[in-house]
């Protein structure tokens, strides 16, 4: 399996400026993402990044930075760029992993490139795990994805997806057993080809109200490939209180 991953790092954030800087256990957090990648198999990763201050961080540890434009309004737009730049080949796989998911697991990273590579009917892959409760169920902050029996996407929602009609009636009080209710998970494979072509697509109405980016490819007739793991991994930071969780683990590690 040979594939590349790129881990987009912004230095603004609305929610946490600086994050790919903030310490953890002696390195910067992005280097920690990037080490986490760097076992997964991959043939290189990157860190695509517009602040000289991480990418001075990233080769200070070892990292390979390479520098993109200030003006992306994603981080799929950053890995385009560093695609384009670089000329990979069309069929090369190229896996988006988060900046701020230091404690990502590296075999998550190989299996959503394996299932890309196993699945030529679709342009991108991705992976999600099974809810267990309604907390997250009803969280709009945890994306729901729902399935067909080919394990290909139907739809991601920040909605409760699928609704059990009958079982919700009186209020979403438990998860009636059997529901096939799906975490998905901010991680993403694209063959090279495909993610130069995506960017240029029209953003679709359903993606700019639920804020998802890859409802775009389904509302343009394209396949999401999803692998379902047995394992929640961790979740990422977002806020300075992620940030001292993810800290005690390493601590305990």
């Amino acid at each position: 399996m040979d594939f590349t991953v790129i881990i987009p790092a912004r230095y603004a954030s609305s929610r946490f400026p600086g994050k790919p800087l903030v310490d953890i256990a002696g390195k910067p957090m992005v280097v920690r993402a990037a080490e986490r990648a760097k076992k997964s198999g991959a043939r290189e990763v990157l860190i695509a990044t517009d602040h000289a201050g991480i990418a001075a961080a990233a080769e200070r540890h070892g990292c390979t930075a390479v520098m993109t434009r200030q003006s992306h309004a994603s981080g799929t737009d950053r890995l385009a760029e560093v695609v384009a730049r670089r000329r990979y080949p069309a069929q090369h796989i190229v896996v988006n992993v988060q900046g701020d998911e230091p404690l990502i697991d590296p075999a998550l990273i190989r299996k959503v490139a394996t299932n890309l590579a196993r699945h030529r009917d679709a342009q991108i892959a991705t992976a999600c795990t099974a809810i267990r409760n309604t907390h997250d169920l009803v969280n709009p902050n945890v994306v729901k994805v729902v399935l067909d029996n080919l394990g290909y996407a139907l739809y991601f929602s920040r909605a409760p997806v699928p609704f059990a009609r009958d079982a919700y009636a009186g209020g979403i009080r438990a998860l009636p057993r059997g529901l096939p209710v799906y975490r998905h998970l901010g991680i993403y494979a694209y063959r090279c080809a495909f993610l130069r072509r995506f960017t240029r697509l029209k953003p679709a109405l359903i993606e700019r109200f639920e804020a998802l980016e890859q409802l775009r490819a389904l509302a343009h007739g394209f396949r999401i490939s999803v692998a379902v793991t047995r394992n929640a991994p961790h979740a990422g930071v977002d806020t300075p209180s992620d940030l001292r969780r993810v800290r005690r683990l390493l601590q305990k590690a």
